[in-house]
């Protein structure tokens, strides 16, 4: 395939999300449009009245500018608009090519990744690496040789990322609460010294957290090893990673929206704070939760590095999704060489992404909803 087939074929994709992200817009302002009138109407406000209303304001408004000055805003503002779409398609192209080059990929055969030329449309569409990650065949002493355990990998992800998640929205709820509304002594102070822990990166706790499960012995569980190594094993995943001081200020911010007044009059009706919390609080910060909730989750199904160190690469039984593809593959290339999997790895790849994309899709309003009520108030 010559550069200009390629040319053409990115013209195409920017033209295809360039009048995807057209028809979206017109969709989200025709949905305003309707909803402003809607409002209108409930309110009492004729819709001729105010459409004339709307056009005797427009007419004011240009009989005090001069025509060409406004011809050349409206060609200035024309103008803005599209150089914004052409970023946008931009983005959205660096951001969507390694994504259907994965997915192109995974359909290829090891004949054709190994060409000269790269193709951008599989010559033809094979099931082989699909087929092939899915065959398990282990080494006589019981250790994978070839093959994806993806049965294990969902199910210690699913686990991990369960009870992380769970913990970290209960110490998240707590603290936030009692960072906005329960006052104490040097609570400004431990917030600030909280808020700078933020500063740091996230490689010197990974130093200083491998030290501590390592002196515990939670550190690479073996696939002979018994129960208890194993459950100290799943523990070292866990609990380093119970609270987070980001969703702490998160929803700190969402609860500081609540006016103090409501938390006075509660305590004079005789509401403890763990009612107030529960009953008022919690129900009007729930986008914001169930943000966090999304996102911790999300954080726990993408961590590599840390599930890395503390498990035994060759323990398959304890890999998660982030480090078992890498593990996974790791035998398999000595024996065959990196570019005959190359397509077994980006299918393997395609099947870990798809359940996180399900998730951001199908809750996508609630992302949108607490990041906007979380970052309203200061």
């Amino acid at each position: 395939m010559g550069f200009k087939e390629i040319l053409l074929i990115l013209l195409g994709l920017a033209a295809l999300f360039g009048i995807g992200y057209l028809v979206v817009y017109l969709v989200g302002k025709y949905k305003e449009k309707k909803k402003a009138e809607q409002l209108a109407l409930e309110s009492g406000a004729n819709a001729a009245e105010l459409a004339r209303a709307k056009e005797i304001q427009r007419k004011e408004k240009e009989a005090y500018v001069p025509a060409d000055q406004l011809r050349a805003f409206r060609v200035k503002r024309t103008t803005l608009k599209v150089i914004t779409y052409i970023f946008l398609i931009l983005i959205a192209l660096f951001i969507l090519i390694p994504f259907y080059w994965m997915v192109i990929t995974s359909f290829k055969s090891a004949e054709e990744i190994a060409a000269t030329k790269p193709s951008l449309i599989p010559n033809k569409i094979t099931f082989e690496a699909y087929k092939n990650i899915f065959q398990l065949e282990l080494n006589p002493n019981g250790t994978l040789k070839r093959g994806v355990p993806f049965l294990y990998m969902f199910g210690n992800t699913i686990l991990v990322g369960f009870f992380t998640t769970v913990f970290t929205v209960i110490s998240v709820v707590f603290s936030a609460f009692a960072f906005s509304r329960l006052r104490f002594k040097g609570s400004d102070v431990l917030f600030t010294i909280l808020l700078s822990t933020m500063m740091v990166p996230g490689e010197v706790f990974i130093i200083t957290n491998y030290g501590t499960v390592s002196r515990l012995g939670w550190v690479g569980a073996r696939l002979n090893d018994d129960t208890v190594k194993i459950i100290g094993n799943y523990l070292a995943m866990i609990l380093p990673f119970i609270g987070s001081v980001f969703y702490t200020f998160y929803l700190r911010q969402t609860f500081k929206q609540v006016s103090d007044e409501l938390y006075y009059a509660a305590k004079v009706d005789g509401v403890g704070d763990f009612k107030y919390l529960f009953k008022i609080m919690i129900p009007i910060a729930k986008p914001t939760i169930i943000t966090i909730t999304i996102l911790s989750l999300m954080g726990s199904w993408n961590a590599y590095i840390w599930p890395n160190l503390v498990t035994d690469f060759q323990n398959y039984k304890m890999w998660l999704v982030s480090n078992g593809l890498s593990n996974a593959f790791r035998s398999t290339i000595e024996l065959t060489g990196p570019g005959n999997v190359l397509n077994q790895q980006m299918a393997g790849s395609l099947i870990v992404t798809l359940p996180l994309l399900i998730v951001f899709f199908t809750l996508k309003k609630y992302i949108m909803r607490g990041v906007v009520r979380g970052g309203t108030k200061g």
